[in-house]
Formats: C-alpha cells, sequence, structure tokens
C-alpha cells in the first residue's frame, strides 16, 4: 500500500520569520497516514528544518545541482541540502524548465545526485495547453519519463516521487479533471511497469499538482492511481494547506 504524500511547494514565498510560523501552524494538523512535505527556500531551511525536528513534518528543496561543490554562482549542492538534513527535492519544476532552461538531461544528473546522497526526488513531468490539443501530450511524458529515469535502477526508483504537473493548470486556477489526471498517472504508471516491473510500478508514487485546494483534492485523492499532490498557493495558508493533509 502507497502511503499518501502531500508536498507544498512554497516557491520564492516566505521570509524565515514566515516561514516558521506557517510551519508552528501546519505541525498542529498533520496526520499519521499522510506524509507531508513542505518545500520551502534556500534561506528558510535551516530554521524550518529545527522547527519540525521531534514532528512527522519533512522538509524539502525547491532545486539542486547536481555536482557536490565548484565554480557554480548561486547555485546549491546536495552536500549543502544533505548537511541540513533535507528529505526530499524537487527536480525538473515546469518553472525551472521554462525560465532557467533546465532540460531533461539536467533532470536526470540532479535525480541521480539526490539519490546518491540519500535526499529523495520529487520529479516533475507534464505538458503544455498546446501540446495536449495536439493530442501529443502522453508522448511528451513518456519522453520527459524516460529521460529522467536513464541509468536508475530499480534499487533507486522506488525513492522517487513523480509530480504530474499539467503546465496549463499551475497557477491559473484551471485544473485537470480527476479523471484526466488518473488516465495520465495511470499511464505513467505503465511506462514504469514496462521499464522495470509491475512490482516497481506499484511501489513509486505519483502525484498530481496543478491548482489543487481544498474543494478538489478529496476527488483527486479518490482516483486509483494518484497517490498524492504537489501544492503550490494552497501550501501557503496553513488552514487550507492543512483541509489538503486531512483530505
Amino acid at each position: 500500500m502507497r502511503t499518501p504524500i502531500i508536498a507544498g511547494n512554497w516557491k520564492m514565498n516566505k521570509t524565515i520569520e514566515e516561514a516558521i510560523d506557517l510551519v508552528k501552524e501546519i505541525k498542529s494538523g498533520l496526520k499519521k497516514d499522510v506524509e507531508t512535505v513542505v518545500c520551502v527556500p534556500f534561506t528558510t531551511l535551516s530554521q524550518v528544518k529545527k522547527e519540525i525536528e521531534g514532528t512527522e513534518l519533512k522538509i524539502g528543496a525547491q532545486n539542486m545541482h547536481w555536482e557536490e561543490s565548484g565554480a557554480f554562482t548561486g547555485e546549491i549542492s546536495p552536500l549543502m541540502l544533505k548537511e541540513i538534513g533535507v528529505d526530499y527535492v524537487i527536480i525538473g519544476h515546469s518553472e525551472r524548465r521554462q525560465y532557467f532552461g533546465e532540460t531533461d538531461e539536467i533532470v536526470n544528473k540532479k535525480t541521480k545526485a539526490a539519490l546518491k546522497h540519500n535526499i529523495n526526488p520529487i520529479v516533475c513531468v507534464g505538458e503544455t495547453l498546446a501540446q495536449r490539443e495536439k493530442n501529443i501530450h502522453k508522448e511528451l511524458v513518456e519522453s520527459q519519463i524516460l529521460k529522467a529515469l536513464d541509468h536508475i535502477d530499480d534499487e533507486e526508483v522506488i525513492k522517487i516521487v513523480i509530480a504530474y504537473e499539467p503546465i496549463w493548470a499551475i497557477g491559473t486556477g484551471k485544473t485537470a479533471t480527476s479523471e484526466e489526471a488518473n488516465d495520465m498517472i495511470s499511464f505513467i504508471r505503465n511506462i514504469l511497469r514496462d521499464k522495470y516491473s509491475q512490482d516497481i510500478s506499484e511501489k513509486v508514487r505519483i502525484q498530481y499538482g496543478g491548482s489543487v485546494k481544498s474543494s478538489n483534492i478529496a476527488e483527486i485523492m479518490s482516483q486509483s492511481d494518484i497517490d498524492g499532490a504537489l501544492v503550490g498557493g494552497a501550501s501557503l495558508k496553513s488552514d487550507e494547506f492543512i483541509k489538503l493533509i486531512r483530505f
């Protein structure tokens, strides 16, 4: 049985003081049978990590370089994240792909680096509205998955969380219907089955992301293949995020 996972992606929001206040409120709403992760800005990681010590709340970073050190101005290495005690890292978010030129090959490098340092990757995939309208969305997502998982073995892949985020639904207020989301996530699970095995495909957790909120979380989570949600704006308000955790 896969444990549901609800992860909040705070993006470029919250100062240290604001972050501590928010996690204090979130801690009160945790649910034992739902894994909860807050993916916070780099500047708040250390303080948030201290604040959540002794709780079930997990901490994630929003990005990471694949090298351990070097002349990469402005970047953060897996060693730096590991030192803080980061549990998860988001890799290949559509905003990283769109605004910072991340490719499938870069996503693969970062995924392998995270696994090497025992940080669980949340690997994002998803299509634009134009790609869906051209009916090439499944072809595109399959390509993203296979390239992201290149040279990653059975033992490693089960540590990865895959987040299906249709780009046209991120921050737009539009949401894929629960059936559309489940159809794609079922398709992703079949890709995993073909690449690895039926057993492996049943162990990997796959989230949906894209304008997830308290009003649609129950329907999303009722679907057969959806194991959780990667949440943007709704994760910045404790009462709303707690409703998602307690779907």
